[in-house]
């Protein structure tokens, strides 16, 4: 009978230390799955991603998003927001900071990288320019209640030309696209520098960044070390890919395609890398008869990985 119950209890320990090597297995295969993506993941199916949606951002803590809802028109552009409470994220209603009236357009949320600011377009009535029409770029801060109200960033860093897609380093440097004002391309890549509390007159980023392509929605990195945008180059996989370049002692690189999977035969716009997750979150966009069908997607990123991407 000893025997009989040493071998069960023995059997027993064998298939314990099975199972639980199994489920260790079963654990790393799903890590190393996750890990391995081969495609980008669509981000929140219906509940955000509703094929009427682009230009996603995401706090640094990962908790509150932005984006704009455009129904697959560009008739009514509104900005929306959600929290994530637990693992779930809670049904979007509009940014305190937009409109669902149609009085105007809001586009391009963009937090800056310490979380306290956001950075939006829209073309609503400017005080001082009632005659400006185009888009201009305007934000909001963090306040203990909330957001603040919206307010525009002033006559040197906006013009009568359109701006959009602004993104903000460290540094308080403000990347964003305008049409180009020499007539070459039909729009290039900016940046004002922030010095001394006023935000300079615009600086065109130049050759290689800018051609005679449209280059637009500059993602500049913290450090301004690298720059994510997208361009319509010709030679590209789809009508509209996604670029990098990198800052080489003050001079931007030769652009690399981001390659597939995360360019495709379709348009990839409105880029965003979270730092803390290591993702690039980009816009995907197909055209279906008269409107578009957009959604958010994300994909694991890190820069000195993407440049070696074909």
């Amino acid at each position: 009978m000893n025997i009989f119950l040493k071998i069960c209890l023995h059997c027993l320990a064998l298939v314990v230390v099975q199972y639980g090597y199994l489920s260790a297995q079963t654990m790393r295969s799903a890590k190393n799955a996750a890990a391995a993506t081969s495609e980008p993941i669509l981000f929140e199916p219906n509940l955000i991603s509703d094929g009427g949606v682009f230009g996603f951002t995401l706090s640094p803590d990962g908790k509150e998003a932005f984006w704009v809802q455009s129904k697959g028109k560009r008739d009514t552009l509104i900005i929306l927001t959600s929290r994530l409470v637990g693992s779930t994220w809670q049904t979007p209603k509009p940014a305190s900071f937009s409109t669902n009236s149609g009085k105007w357009k809001d586009i391009d949320p963009v937090f800056s990288p310490d979380g306290k600011t956001i950075l939006f377009q829209s073309n609503r009535p400017v005080q001082s320019m009632p005659a400006r029409k185009g888009f201009d770029i305007w934000a909001v801060k963090k306040t203990p209640k909330g957001w603040s109200e919206a307010f525009h960033l002033g006559n040197v860093i906006n013009t009568d030309s359109s701006e959009s897609f602004a993104s903000m380093a460290n540094s308080g440097n403000i990347y964003f696209m305008k049409s180009n004002e020499n007539g070459v391309g039909l729009s290039d890549i900016y940046v004002s520098k922030f010095v001394k509390g006023a935000y300079q007159k615009p600086e065109n980023l130049g050759f290689p960044v800018n051609t005679n392509f449209r280059e637009s929605n500059p993602y500049i990195s913290p450090k301004e070390d690298y720059l994510i945008y997208f361009s319509t180059d010709s030679t590209g996989f789809g009508d509209v890919d996604l670029y990098i370049s990198y800052n080489q002692n003050g001079k931007w690189s030769k652009p690399a395609n981001l390659g597939q999977p995360i360019n495709s035969a379709v348009a990839e716009f409105c880029p965003f890398v979270h730092q803390k997750q290591k993702r690039l979150y980009f816009a995907r966009q197909r055209k279906e008869g008269d409107r578009f069908v957009e959604n958010i997607y994300w994909y694991p990123f890190t820069a000195s990985r993407s440049i070696k991407q074909k």
